[in-house]
């Protein structure tokens, strides 16, 4: 009798513990549900807490592991209590998401309101260097090697005449993503950013309402001809986030559809 032996395979994240900004919807909601069926126990931060019970209660129906706190990214204290948080209810810190961030109304630099610069500042820059110092705290104290990805834009790799200051703040996110990986790769945590191109997310469908056919026109300059679902963006950040991808930091991976304009 020939004996059959059967293979299980552990998912890209199995066994860890995922902090995610920005989860309560787009990329974010769709990286939840993702990392959990991936093995992960993820912690959700967002602003709304109607938007993280729901994505919530999905991840637990589909019998995966997740918590949320209601954060605002441009709150430094409320920041360090979410990561906090994850360590207080999972134990530990092994892995980062920073993908929350906001938009400004789209228009020429000299356009944007100075309030409007302020808070893309606070939310998209700052609150992500504010959560990346209390995440490398947490995998220090408690994984003791990790990963970090943050969400950047392709946007803050040309000219982003219609979003100035967005652009600006991802760039610099960037600059954080390739320091970090340099100060911290000596202690095994790794820290790359995903560059999304045109993704259907909620934020995008805001800016097509503001300027009706941007959708069409950045779709026009993608050479996959369409725009991303969320949940394909969540795909480059698990990758990076896993054992998978061991070897790599400092990266800022396109996840654009190859778009040249």
């Amino acid at each position: 009798m020939t004996s059959m032996t059967t293979t299980t395979h552990a998912g890209l994240l199995t066994d860890k513990v995922v902090f995610i900004s920005g989860a309560g919807r787009g990329i974010g909601a769709a990286a939840a549900a993702l990392f959990a069926r991936e093995g992960a126990r993820v912690m959700l931060a967002a602003r709304s807490e109607d938007q993280l019970a729901a994505v919530a209660a999905t991840v637990r129906d589909a019998g995966g592991a997740a918590e949320y706190v209601v954060c605002d990214l441009a709150d430094g204290a409320a920041v360090r209590a979410a990561v906090d948080r994850t360590v207080e209810v999972y134990g530990r810190l092994d892995a980062a998401f920073n993908n929350g961030a906001t938009i400004v109304p789209p228009g020429p630099l000299d356009q944007v309101a100075e309030d409007d610069f302020d808070r893309v500042y606070e939310v998209n820059l700052k609150g992500v260097y504010t959560a990346m110092a209390a995440e490398v705290a947490a995998i220090r104290a408690t994984a003791r090697s990790g990963a970090i990805v943050n969400t950047s834009s392709v946007g803050s790799l040309k000219a982003n005449p219609e979003l100035p200051s967005y652009g600006a703040m991802k760039r610099a996110v960037n600059s954080l993503t390739e320091s970090a990986a340099v100060t911290y790769g000596p202690e095994n945590i790794r820290v790359n950013a995903i560059a999304p191109g045109t993704t259907l997310t909620e934020m995008i469908r805001e800016w097509e309402s503001a300027s009706p056919g941007v959708i069409d026109r950045l779709v026009a300059g993608t050479p996959l001809r369409r725009g991303a679902e969320p949940v394909e963006v969540a795909e480059a950040a698990a990758w990076l986030l896993s054992d998978r991808a061991s070897f790599v930091t400092g990266a800022i991976l396109r996840v654009d559809g190859g778009a040249w304009v």
